[in-house]
């Protein structure tokens, strides 16, 4: 169903006010969950959104907590997340190695003790709209079997890749290591739809378009195959080493998925180029990119377009998710 981006908004708002957080955390919370549906994004925007209150609840997310620096070597910060809400801390630590990079061209911020992101790509944008190139990801509770084995013993650790361009053409990659995300196999299966390509293995060991088997099996395809298995291991070590946080490995002991580790490299572009450079060698890419006989997009582009949908029509909310919204009050 539509609903009004601010009705949607004012809900989540005051909902996270009766949780305990303060107004301003509340409204920038709030605004983000709501901003995932208007970009297409449900499954880790409004969807998410009861899992997140019932973490508060059980006391993993804290909601007067946010992250603070911990350790500074130049460029490179370590913050600690002291368990609080995930959106907030990742949007902090954004700022910060933005802050970092203005001063230096690179700023690096790793994070540990945080929680669940929710829709990665939030960061991407954040920077694109302070002009900033960005590179950032998280681990996860091992979700995805690796390649070759048949056990989720790794992570489907989201990776955003963001780079600001002209006018209409921003690009930002916000990308889960497995073919498709859990919250994306959620949305397929409460639409009775099927995968439009393989996105993981049934019971049986075989690869499966449908949903709801590969959430039974709890058996995800990595992305890339092989190539995505072994990127999800790299990003896991990178995360924990950089943070000096948890892995995979640790978080996957615990009743909940928290403790995550999370990277944010940010990129003062102005400082390593013209403007008028950069602008005309990324029209000139992407317009090569999209010019190969078919319907090629380039990362972010489909995002540009729900944005100008919803803007006059209303932002697409699941019913049910919204029902048990409603019933949180």
């Amino acid at each position: 169903m539509l609903l009004p981006f601010e009705e949607v908004r004012s809900v989540l708002d005051r909902l996270l006010l009766n949780s305990g957080f303060s107004p301003e955390n509340a409204g920038i919370l709030a605004r983000i969950f709501s901003e995932s549906n208007r970009d297409g994004y449900a499954s880790h925007g409004i969807n998410r959104f009861p899992l997140f209150i019932r973490g508060i609840r059980e006391g993993y997310i804290i909601p007067d907590r946010i992250a603070e620096p911990d350790q500074a070597f130049g460029a490179f910060e370590r913050w600690n997340g002291n368990s609080g809400a995930g959106i907030l801390n990742a949007t902090v630590c954004m700022d910060r190695a933005m802050e970092l990079a203005g001063g230096q061209g690179i700023g690096c911020v790793a994070l540990c003790n945080t929680n669940h992101w929710m829709r990665g790509g939030t960061y991407g944008w954040q920077a694109i709209d302070a002009g900033c190139g960005a590179l950032c990801w998280t681990n996860t509770t091992p979700n995805m079997p690796p390649w070759g084995g048949h056990r989720s013993h790794t992570g489907n650790n989201p990776l955003v890749l963001a780079i600001p361009g002209p006018e209409n053409m921003p690009l930002v990659l916000d990308m889960a290591l497995s073919q498709y995300s859990y919250g994306k196999l959620d949305s397929f299966r409460r639409r009775g739809r099927q995968l439009p390509f393989p996105g993981g293995f049934n019971k049986s060991g075989m690869l499966t378009n449908d949903p709801d088997e590969i959430l039974i099996s709890g058996q995800l395809l990595p992305a890339g195959l092989w190539k995505g298995s072994g990127l999800s291991l790299m990003l896991d070590l990178f995360a924990a080493l950089l943070s000096s946080g948890q892995a995979s490995v640790h978080i996957g002991r615990q009743d909940h998925e928290y403790g995550l580790s999370q990277v944010f490299i940010a990129f003062d572009l102005k400082l390593f180029s013209a403007e008028q450079f950069r602008e005309k060698l990324i029209r000139e890419v992407v317009g090569y990119f999209k010019d190969s006989s078919g319907d090629a997009r380039f990362p972010g582009e489909q995002t540009l377009v729900r944005r100008r949908k919803t803007s006059t029509r209303g932002i697409e909310v699941d019913p049910d998710y919204w029902t048990e919204i409603l019933q949180l009050e």
